[in-house]
């Protein structure tokens, strides 16, 4: 996680770096532990009562298979943004990870409190995940508390959550150990499970893994089958936090696989995909295997980190998507392309098993360079239709591109005078799917658009370190028109250079600098704006550069 309050994301990711080199191959390569290919116990098929686990999935209580795509929200350090959740529901989400305090660390969330947060997911057709955080690091930060401590603070909860099993999923605390001795974290979580089940608790319960819940030490790929054999009920998930460890698809694919291949429940419970100083995690593959998997995601984070480059939204304003943001709410495999609503609250329409009608040719207009904007005749529903998807044709594989809510999308990203065809599909709540409409062909200009009056970038240095830095570059189409597609040029004056870059693909030659944006910034609409984040190497000074261009045009410096 990051946080307002906390660098634990970062200082403990830079205390890993010495050990992970020589460990992480040995974990990548290994498997569960010698039990998970046994058969599951009995008690794991528990009678169903609201979210509840079954054949190694999450399951809700009429047996609707429910895949969590959402995102994190850090109420406890700012219990005021209590528009948050209807925020995050209108990109599409159908999760939300709420940051709650025992009292260990931070101020403590009362019944209360948490009830008013559980009626608000509810209002807004949420599950809901709770989480304490006080637990963070335990270990090697000295300020953590224990997941006995968390424990007793959900049994205080009890009468504010029993009842809400429907909606509610209990996470004891948050990523509970550090690097120190991480073989520690099996005897407490499962004594904590342990501690719930005896006091009553049914509820689907999650755990989050050691170091600090990136468990780059297979600590709890090895334990879980134990683990989950020791919960009374088979309602256990466990949840993998994926940053700067999961820097390859391998080893994305090779740790989500080993769980699901085991028959063990599974879900990306925190995951960050800019780039920063220890490397830069593979979110383009956390979630594509997430979405072939079947497996739950839930970004990091809403609104309010200390270092801004993990917030989906600035200023916990939905009108202000970062470039983080629009990946995970509008890229591919992204939260509106494959999220479904829980039926508990209506969706899925249990029973619906009527897909709808073809949707009509799509037609292209607006065709630039890097974009096009595609339309069609909207498809039928016997009940309603909940979005539609679109794909690029190429022979007999397609690829998806774009999604939207209403029958109109522009797809961006593409390469200059190039053929593409492009094609829709229509769904409903239930995840009914229409067949396929005829495609449109379409041909992109030669040349890059320019734009058309006015743009002002704004450059600033988040963190410096001996040697490298991390920046940040806001561009912002100061003109009345769409800018759809654009190349940032700029000088560094102080023989910086450009390591590593996510919201744009970076060319350099010399001082010189040339960004191309990724599919998800090509857009830029009229007083829009855009973020593109870096990191770099440096020496004794590190100035900003002078001056910006955009498609050839001055920009002005914000």
């Amino acid at each position: 996680m990051r946080s307002a309050t906390s660098t634990a994301r970062t200082s403990p990711s830079a205390r890993l770096l010495t050990a992970m080199a020589a460990l992480l191959g040995v974990f990548l390569l290994g498997a569960l532990g010698p039990a998970a290919a046994q058969a599951r116990p009995a008690q794991a098929e528990a009678a169903a009562t609201g979210l509840h686990i079954s054949d190694g999935r999450l399951l809700e209580g009429n047996g609707n298979d429910f895949v969590m795509r959402g995102v994190n929200h850090a109420h406890t350090w700012y219990p005021g943004e209590t528009q948050s959740l209807a925020d995050i529901k209108s990109f599409g989400a159908n999760t939300v990870r709420v940051v709650l305090s025992d009292g260990h660390r931070w101020t403590r969330n009362g019944p209360a409190e948490v009830a008013g947060i559980i009626a608000d997911c509810k209002a807004n057709r949420l599950i809901c995940v709770l989480e304490v955080h006080d637990t963070t690091g335990y270990g090697e930060d000295a300020a953590a508390g224990t997941l006995d401590h968390a424990a007793d603070y959900w049994i205080s909860l009890k009468d504010v959550l029993v009842g809400q099993e429907d909606y509610v999923i209990v996470n004891i605390g948050n990523e509970p150990w550090g690097n120190t001795d991480p073989a520690g974290w099996t005897a407490p979580t499962t004594a904590a499970v342990k501690k719930l089940r005896a006091a009553g608790f049914t509820h689907t319960i999650m755990v989050d893994a050691p170091n600090w819940g990136q468990d780059w030490q297979g600590v709890m790929r090895a334990n879980a089958q134990a683990v989950y054999d020791a919960d009374t009920t088979g309602n256990l998930i466990f949840s993998i936090h994926m940053y700067s460890v999961y820097n390859t698809a391998k080893a994305v694919t090779d740790y989500l696989n080993a769980f699901v291949d085991a028959g063990l429940p599974l879900l990306i419970g925190e995951f960050g995909g800019p780039a920063d100083q220890w490397g830069d995690p593979d979110e383009d593959t956390m979630m594509a295997a997430a979405e072939q998997l079947d497996l739950g995601y839930l970004a990091w984070s809403w609104s309010g980190n200390t270092d801004p480059i993990l917030d989906l939204a600035i200023d916990f304003d939905p009108s202000r998507l970062s470039s983080w943001g629009e990946r995970v709410f509008h890229g591919a495999n992204g939260i509106a392309q494959t999220s479904e609503e829980a039926t508990v609250f209506g969706g899925g329409t249990p029973g619906d098993t009527q897909a709808p009608t073809t949707p009509g040719t799509p037609t292209a207009s607006a065709v630039t360079a890097s974009s096009a904007t595609l339309s069609w005749t909207a498809a039928t529903d016997n009940v309603a239709i909940a979005g539609y998807d679109v794909v690029r044709v190429s022979g007999g594989s397609e690829t998806p591109v774009a999604s939207s809510t209403t029958n109109k999308v522009t797809v961006t990203g593409l390469t200059a005078n190039t053929a593409y065809s492009f094609a829709v599909y229509a769904r409903d709540a239930a995840g009914n799917r229409s067949a396929r409409s005829a495609a449109v062909n379409v041909t992109t200009d030669r040349t890059t658009p320019t734009p058309g009056v006015g743009c002002s970038v704004g450059y600033r240095v988040v963190g410096e370190w001996p040697g490298g830095f991390q920046g940040e570059i806001t561009i912002r189409n100061t003109g009345t028109a769409t800018l759809n597609g654009w190349n940032l040029g700029f000088s560094f004056a102080g023989g910086q250079t450009v390591s590593n870059m996510w919201g744009g693909t970076p060319t350099q030659s010399g001082a010189t600098v040339s960004v191309a944006p990724a599919s998800y910034t090509a857009q830029i609409a009229a007083n829009g704006s855009v973020t593109v984040g870096f990191t770099g190497t440096r020496g004794a000074a590190n100035p900003a550069p002078a001056a910006f261009t955009l498609s050839g045009t001055a920009c002005t410096t914000a």
